[in-house]
Formats: C-alpha cells, structure tokens, sequence
C-alpha cells in the first residue's frame, strides 16, 4: 500500500512509587497521561514499559490505515508476538485483520491473537482505540458485539456511583494470554468509578476514558493508597496505572471509560481492597 500515512509512536518508561511521590502535576502528566490519542488520518501509540502495553488510536480518513511494527518491538508484523483488542468508540467503521474484514459498530470490540497477520482501518467517521500487549500463544480472532458481552450492573444513585461494567475480554469469555478488556459506563447523575479503591501488582492496567462534554473533566485518582495524586483528564484521554497504584475518579458529569489489564495473570477478580479509612 503507498503513500500510507506515518505511524506516531512514543515511549513511556515505568516508573516507581518512591519516584512518583517526588512528580509534580507535569511530570505525572508526562509520565502516566496520554493525550492526542486520535487524529484524522494518522495512527498514534504510546509503547510503555508497564507490562509494555501499547495503547493508541485510529482515525481513517480517505486511506486504510496499517498498524505497522517499529524498532522497540523487534518483529517484521506488530501481531508477531502481540495479541491485541480493538474498540471502535466512534461510528462504524472496519478492521481488516489478514484476509477477514470485520464490521464495528460504536462499543463493539474486536480481540486479535498473536500472528493473525496485518491489520488496518477503514471507516470515515470511525475512531479506534488500539490496546495491545505481548502474547506467548495463539488465540483465535473475535469480534464481540456490545450486546454479546458480559454485562453487570453495579452501585446506586445515593451513592453517585450507578454503572454498567461490559466485559469483553476475560476468562469466562474471550479468551486471551494476558489482555483483560472491558468498559464502564456511568449513569446520568453518577459520577464515581472504581472506588472503594484497589491495587493489583500483578496486572497493570490502561483507562481510557470517552463519551465526555468538551468542558467535562474526570478527577483521576492514582497513586500508592498512602500517598494519592491526581490528574485531570478531559475527553478521549487515556492513563497508564502501575500495579502499584490505585485506579479512580469522579467526574463533573456521567462519562464511559475502557478499562484493560495485561500481567500475571487474567483474574478480573484479582485485586487488593484498599478501605476508604486508609487512604490517604
């Protein structure tokens, strides 16, 4: 294919509690925030040395777009040695993946195993989140409808915490080798997620979060539970999270996020409560 246009990609390093405590508001934004995700015509993925996700986006234009391989990952395709879960949070739009082409709607997702070949996007007015991670084993190509994912309905009105968990990726349903995906979306009048917070070392994890008004801003909370920090996220932002680090926020109106784990193991349930009384 010519004249393809370029593939941005950056590198984030890990970095470690007693670091993170000394960061000012930018360098924690250089750090674990990942803006200008999505722009027409161009892939742009940030590569962090967390469990060495990738997370990125796509926005084709006139063009398919190739999510091609760079020199950091060592390997002539980019689905060599990666699994990888594409989101479509925009309208519909297609990913080709070899010789299958599969059709997403807005909050259909769609898992590709390890060497399933080139994969590229299509679609005006699509916008595909991209988040990948290494894989040791091949599982088969899936694409899972909205409506086909596992859904829970958690929290309550009175507690400004009323949500819909959609789970797409994860042991009882798409199988994986270490990606865990899914999305949360908050109920009109509910602002809070994931809080009582939690860790989980073994598994770090990305946020992304969408579905946002132009002024509306998510208060994130991260940080070791004895030593929080937050960053202020706005529309189709996404975070890194160490396993180290808890992993919430509230915000100034109801939002939807996407949520997904790479590491030890692929545990949704694997996590380590941390009490309200002992945040700090």
């Amino acid at each position: 294919m010519s004249n393809r246009p370029a593939m941005n990609v950056e590198t984030r390093w890990a970095v470690d509690p007693k670091t993170a405590r000394a960061m000012d508001t930018a360098a924690l934004r250089s750090a674990f925030l990942v803006d200008n995700l999505f722009t027409p015509g161009r892939i742009n993925l940030t590569y962090s040395h967390l469990d060495r996700l990738a997370v990125g986006g796509a926005v084709p234009v006139a063009e398919p777009l190739v999510l091609e391989s760079f020199r950091t990952l060592g390997t002539q395709g980019f689905m060599d040695r990666r699994e990888a879960v594409i989101a479509n949070i925009g309208g519909q739009g297609t990913v080709r993946v070899g010789d299958s082409t599969y059709t997403l709607d807005q909050g259909d997702m769609l898992y590709i195993g390890k060497q399933a070949g080139e994969v590229s996007f299509s679609g005006h007015g699509a916008r595909f989140y991209i988040v990948s991670a290494p894989a040791h084993q091949r599982h088969e190509t899936t694409l899972i409808k909205i409506e086909e994912a596992t859904r829970i309905d958690l929290g309550a009105k009175e507690t400004s915490n009323e949500r819909s968990i959609f789970q797409f990726v994860h042991a009882e349903g798409v199988k994986s080798c270490q990606l865990v995906v899914g999305m949360t979306k908050l109920a009109p009048g509910s602002v809070w997620n994931t809080m009582p917070a939690h860790v989980h070392d073994r598994r770090s994890e990305a946020y992304l979060y969408f579905g946002m008004a132009e002024t509306t801003r998510v208060v994130h909370l991260m940080g070791e539970p004895s030593e929080t920090r937050h960053l202020i996220v706005a529309n189709e932002q996404a975070l890194l999270s160490p396993g180290w680090s808890i992993h919430s926020g509230a915000g100034t109106a109801n939002y939807t996020f996407i949520w997904a784990m790479a590491g030890e193991n692929i545990d949704y349930r694997d996590v380590d409560p941390v009490a309200m009384e002992d945040l700090r």
